[in-house]
Order: C-alpha cells, then structure tokens, then sequence
C-alpha cells in the first residue's frame, strides 16, 4: 500500500457547510503529479459529474478498494430507503426501482425518514448529505495517508461542490430563463 504523507498533509481540512478549498478538477491535478496512474483511475470518476447508476454499478463491481466499495453500498442502501418510503405512499411496488445493494444499517433508514419528513426539499437534501459526510467520517477512521483517504476526500468535496453551487444559484435569472423559453416556445 502507498502513503501519500506530503499531498495530504497540505490538503485543507473540509468542514461540511464550508465553501469548498478548490474545485474538483483542481484535486485531481494537485493529485496528478503525486500519486501513481492507478490510484488516480480511481479517483478520476469521483472528481467528474456524479456517475449515473448504470456506471456507479460498474464502478462498484470492479471496485479493488474497500473504503469506495462501501461509500457505493452505502449510498445505494440510502437512495434505496427513500425509494421504498416513497413506493409506499403511493402505494406502488418498489422492486423494479430497487438497486443491487449489500448494506443493512438501521440509520439509514432513519434518516432517509427524517429527511423524506421534512417538509423542505432543499432542508431534506441537506439531511441527506449531512448523513453522508457522517458516513465518510466514520470509514475514514485508519486512513491518514493513504488512497482510501484521497478517495474520501474528492467525495467530501464533491459534498461541497454540490452546496456552493445550490447557494450561488441565481433563482431570479433562472426564472427570466424559464419565462423566456416558454414565451418562444408560445
């Protein structure tokens, strides 16, 4: 196993709710010239736009690293939880949404209740990735230098990205956008 002592001791810490330090592609630079090629195939489609189910399954079947393969089976088992509250309310079957997913964690189907509860989208969102940051926190206890580090850190900051880009929205433009495209479209 390699031990990345230098680039992660100059790795800002991340705090969730905080501006992101740098943007994702810049991590994957600074990474760039440190690390060897594998490891940085590892990180390249965490740094990219969220991968869409049918690669995050490929990803996860290929998965060589442990501390990733867990963050997939985690997130499955968390959107899986919402896909079942949600089947249940409208009084559908839920198994054709399900995904493939190994994790049976009593927290979170709490906390995507608490979040499915809130009556903000935008506060139940919040919930989601604050339990997702919890989760990162816990698997990263034992890895200080290492890949599975540098792997928790581009998902912490891939958190990040997604707040700064929801609070910098501007709601005002995109309503005029969307009044425009509707007059053209009259």
């Amino acid at each position: 196993m390699s031990y990345y002592v230098y680039l992660i001791s100059s790795l800002p810490m991340l705090h969730f709710g905080a501006k992101p330090p740098f943007s994702s592609e810049r991590f994957l630079k600074m990474c760039e010239e440190l690390i060897p090629e594998t490891d940085l195939k590892v990180l390249e489609p965490l740094t990219l736009d969220p991968l869409p189910i049918g690669e995050r399954e490929g990803v996860r079947g290929k998965c060589t690293i442990f501390t990733l393969a867990r963050w997939f089976d985690f997130d499955t088992a968390l959107r899986n939880e919402l896909v079942k509250i949600r089947a249940s309310r409208k009084h559908i079957d839920p198994a054709k949404y399900l995904r493939k997913d190994s994790l049976s964690e009593p927290s979170v189907a709490h906390a995507a209740m608490n979040a499915y509860r809130n009556t903000s989208i935008l506060e139940a969102e919040k919930m989601l990735d604050q339990e997702r940051w919890r989760f990162l926190d816990e698997i990263s206890f034992g890895h200080y230098f290492d890949i599975d580090f540098l792997v928790i850190y581009a998902l912490k900051l891939r958190i990040l990205e997604r707040w700064e880009k929801i609070d910098t929205f501007d709601k005002a433009q995109e309503v005029e956008r969307l009044c425009y495209k509707n007059e053209q479209a009259a």
